[in-house]
């Protein structure tokens, strides 16, 4: 089979029957007896042919399609909610729709999700793939030239495009930050160890303890599911180690907002008792008591750099891949322990 999509008239070539008999089997038809059916959704799926729902009803509409499918791998973490603000703001100003949905982490569920999305003819894809998900998932979406745009999370020898933030640097800022701050035992809490985020941020703390003479230790590494449950169980993981942190970097500003939680529930004060630096900076991370250090990515600019990459690849009518870093910022407040810092310097 060539490369593209597969089509009706190909189906019924392999099948050995007309293309109104696959028509027929595409709807349901009780005109087409049982070993024919058997025999045409058989050929359909060797070919791997998905059924353009979306296409069938506009051909009877006359209308045109516009369909963006989104696919997020946490819409209870409010950076996606912000990401896909700021998606929507691009696509709806170019004729666009989004169809919006939610994997929880699951790469079974993030299958059906996509599959679903091309029975309703989506134009292209913009997705924070689900952990364990594999170069090969998005096989079948090249294949079928669907433009697809990664955003977040990157999967290694996926032929697709992608847009990330610096996740090394923001993190090696972080710690840098604290360690200028005085702290020498800095943890980093939070996030899944199978994903390539993890391993990138995990290496920008490595990178920035040694830079800072501090040396790595396997001990200040807390992994944690990436919310804010995760991190106030995390933090009181690390805090009945017998050297205890002072400090910690975190995944994600969710993280960050539960390790706040946490140390509130040991009787210790964020900012005051104990540094905490988040990494996103949504938008409740300036109103956060105290106000959340963190390294500012832009949800809602990274959500319409990505529609703009997706738009541009599907108004060019090429899918070539793209892979964008997009640069991060330390934003300082309180959390950190800054204020108090340079109140111990103006008294010395």
């Amino acid at each position: 089979m060539t490369k593209g999509r597969v089509t009706v008239i190909d189906i019924a070539k392999a099948a050995g029957v007309s293309k109104s008999t696959v028509s027929l089997v595409l709807q349901n038809s009780t005109l087409v007896n049982e070993q024919t059916r058997s025999k045409v959704n058989a050929v359909m799926r060797e070919l791997g042919y998905v059924y353009n729902r979306g296409a069938a009803n506009l051909r009877q509409s006359g209308s045109n399609s516009k369909i963006i499918g989104v696919v997020v791998n946490d819409l209870t973490n409010g950076f996606f909610a912000e990401l896909a603000v700021g998606i929507d703001t691009v696509v709806q100003s170019a004729g666009f729709v989004q169809f919006l949905s939610n994997t929880g982490e699951s790469p079974e569920r993030q299958r059906e999700v996509i599959a679903s999305m091309r029975e309703h003819g989506v134009s292209g894809l913009i997705i924070s793939p689900a952990r364990s998900t594999k170069a090969i998932d998005f096989k079948p979406l090249v294949q079928a030239g669907i433009p697809v745009v990664m955003v977040v999370r990157n999967v290694p020898g996926a032929k697709v495009s992608s847009l990330v933030s610096d996740n090394e640097a923001g993190i090696h800022a972080s710690v840098a930050h604290l360690a200028s701050l005085g702290h020498r035992r800095i943890a980093f809490v939070g996030g899944f160890p199978d994903t390539a985020v993890f391993d990138e941020r995990l290496v920008g703390y490595r990178n920035a303890m040694e830079s800072a003479g501090l040396g790595f230790d396997e001990n200040l590494i807390f992994s944690a599911p990436p919310s804010r449950a995760g991190g106030a169980e995390a933090i009181g993981r690390a805090m009945l180690t017998t050297n205890k942190p002072t400090a910690a970097v975190c995944f994600n500003d969710a993280t960050a907002f539960g390790v706040c939680d946490g140390l509130r529930t040991l009787r210790l004060e964020p900012g005051q008792d104990f540094g905490v630096v988040g990494f996103d900076d949504v938008i409740e991370a300036k109103a956060a008591v105290p106000g959340l250090t963190t390294i500012a990515v832009d949800p809602q600019g990274m959500g319409q750099r990505a529609a703009q990459l997706l738009l541009k690849q599907i108004n060019s009518g090429k899918a070539e891949a793209e892979s964008i870093v997009s640069s991060v910022r330390l934003v300082v407040r309180d959390s950190c322990g800054a204020s108090k810092a340079s109140v111990a310097r103006a008294r010395a």
